[in-house]
């Protein structure tokens, strides 16, 4: 899958993390858009999105008993794009208005392609994500991960796999694209933490690759 060169992304600012003692973060290619859609777009998209996609709760079983997942989740993408996360295959959903003018906007900006996405709708501030890396064997070594979000803003952390110490704390804003690439996935981890004041729901888009 081609890289996009972050120098030509317009719009997007790279992202600075914590850097190890001899000033490398490792790993890092991170590059962020606080508006990437406007008000008015956003409003749209998330009232289509929140209606239309078959949003599915989940279990998984940890440590011997059946947990559900914080969070509502569903997959889009081509028909062969199939992915395994959290222990459990998921079957694409066929792609639908607005996520294919998502995907061929992101597309045209950053010069991939992308087969799929992970839609994640966080109800509220009792809704997350915890600690992990989107390092699949399906997604390949180096994968863009482009993430769109609309709604409530919510915090995105990150911490360095082999120096938990190196972290860094983020806004994601209504509009905005995060863009993660390269072997951030290698070497970072990622979360989206509990905050129970936020009492807005969000809706999260992961564009991604497949690799059959």
């Amino acid at each position: 899958m081609q890289q996009f060169d972050l120098n030509l992304s317009s719009g997007l600012e790279k992202v600075s993390l914590p850097s190890d003692d001899v000033g490398e973060p490792e790993g890092a290619e991170i590059r962020f858009q606080n508006q990437f859609y406007d008000s008015s777009q956003v409003t749209d998209f998330y009232n289509v999105l929140y209606s239309m996609v078959d949003w599915q709760e989940e279990s998984l079983w940890i440590a011997g008993r059946q947990r559900k997942v914080p969070r509502l989740i569903a997959w889009y993408g081509d028909p062969e794009a199939r992915y395994r996360y959290s222990g459990k295959v998921h079957h694409p959903e066929p792609w639908f208005e607005p996520l294919l003018s998502i995907k061929k906007k992101l597309e045209t900006t950053l010069g991939c392609d992308f087969n799929s996405v992970l839609c994640n709708l966080y109800r509220h501030g009792e809704d997350s994500m915890g600690w992990h890396a989107d390092d699949e064997a399906e997604l390949g070594p180096k994968p863009v991960i482009a993430s769109v979000s609309l709604g409530a803003t919510r915090a995105f952390h990150l911490k360095h796999k082999k120096n938990p110490k190196l972290r860094h704390k983020m806004l994601l804003t209504s509009g905005s694209l995060l863009v993660m690439q390269g072997t951030t996935q290698q070497y970072w981890l990622h979360q989206v933490p509990k905050e129970p004041k936020v009492t807005k729901a969000r809706i999260n888009l992961t564009f991604r690759h497949v690799i059959r």
